[in-house]
């Protein structure tokens, strides 16, 4: 029973000790769209539709004149975790878009075993209840011709984050995230920035839920003195080309890189500074059926033998549009290459223009 006690308190305490790290928020980091996943989330120079209130707010300059809704589901740790996200993008006229998106990752149904055992010593399974672990995040998106330099759109996302582990802890956050796009015929070129504020988090933790559980003179789960967490910037820039084989079928590639200001086991990582890339693509049949593959997260990581060797994660997905709706499919990590998340993820998007 006193493992029981110390599992529950170990996740809890994980959680909330994270604001140590130098990065946070890591579920806003995981991506949307099935479309974007299939392809190795190298979008950010081509997206161009409600999703681009993720990936680049600057893409939503070429939704055209009516507004496009886009939500997707993915569940990951045979179905432990559920993500999910939706979003809206709505045009103001002369190229200007709002845009607004919502976050949800979390884990439910955790067994809270803190107050298993009462002040007597004795175990009472009736004491047991349960909480969840949810990450939450709403941006509000803007994007436009701001300087008006022909082809060159910008974008502006302002994050507010909720995170919650039961009654245990919770936190407030604030960050912004800014992006262009450069289009010329069918080539483009993008930039995304996110937290260029370094987003904060401030904790608030409940010592009384936590229960101090103290085993052998040791207390388990020691709340934590600090209350701000960081996350540090990333930047992602990419160039994509469109071309076209006869009349019915179509090509896009799309090449990224991925830059975080910390060391870490990308593929190029010193002095504070690490990237690695990402490569997507995307063949299109009269603008309806879509096949697409990608790859990325690529890591140096060290195998049991002691030797280091390269992993990435190969990506796959179809894609259907009909009369301004999409549905998208990824299968991510194919043969699972890395050390990622494997999913199935599924996405839909209405665009309001082709009903009209």
């Amino acid at each position: 029973m006193r493992n029981l006690c110390f599992v529950t308190f170990l996740l809890v305490y994980t959680t909330v000790t994270a604001q140590f790290r130098s990065y946070s928020n890591e579920f806003l980091n995981i991506g949307v769209d099935a479309r974007a996943f299939a392809m190795g989330n190298a979008v950010v120079a081509n997206v161009s539709d409600a999703n681009s209130t993720y990936w680049n707010p600057a893409g939503l300059t070429q939704i055209g004149d009516r507004w496009q809704a886009a939500a997707m589901h993915a569940e990951y740790f045979q179905s432990i975790a559920k993500y999910d996200f939706a979003a809206a993008a709505i045009p103001l006229g002369n190229d200007n878009v709002v845009g607004v998106s919502v976050f949800r990752f979390g884990v439910d149904n955790i067994l809270n075993t803190t107050e298993l055992i009462d002040s007597q010593g004795n175990i009472d399974y009736d004491r047991i209840s349960s909480f969840s672990a949810s990450d939450y995040a709403l941006a509000l998106s803007y994007a436009g011709n701001f300087f008006q330099i022909e082809n060159l759109d910008f974008g502006l996302n302002a994050k507010l984050i909720y995170r919650n582990v039961g009654k245990f802890a919770n936190s407030y956050g604030f960050g912004l995230d800014a992006g262009a796009q450069y289009r010329q015929g069918d080539f483009a070129a993008g930039i995304m920035l996110r937290d260029i504020t370094s987003t904060f988090n401030v904790w608030s933790i409940n010592e009384d839920a936590l229960n101090q559980l103290e085993i052998n003179g040791v207390i388990l789960n020691e709340p934590p003195e600090e209350t701000l967490e960081l996350t540090l910037p990333k930047v992602q820039v990419g160039v994509s080309q469109k071309v076209y084989f006869g009349e019915r079928f179509t090509g896009l590639g799309e090449l990224d890189l991925m830059f975080n200001f910390r060391n870490g086991n990308e593929l190029v990582s010193a002095g504070g500074l690490s990237f690695s890339p990402a490569a997507g693509i995307e063949v299109g049949y009269d603008d309806m059926i879509f096949l697409r593959a990608g790859v990325n997260n690529f890591q140096k990581t060290i195998n049991f033998d002691g030797n280091q060797e390269i992993q990435f994660q190969p990506n796959i997905g179809l894609g259907f549009k009909y009369n301004g709706i999409s549905i998208d499919y990824a299968l991510t990590d194919i043969g699972d290459k890395s050390i990622a998340l494997y999913s199935n993820i599924f996405s839909v998007k209405i665009d309001m223009a082709e009903f009209y």
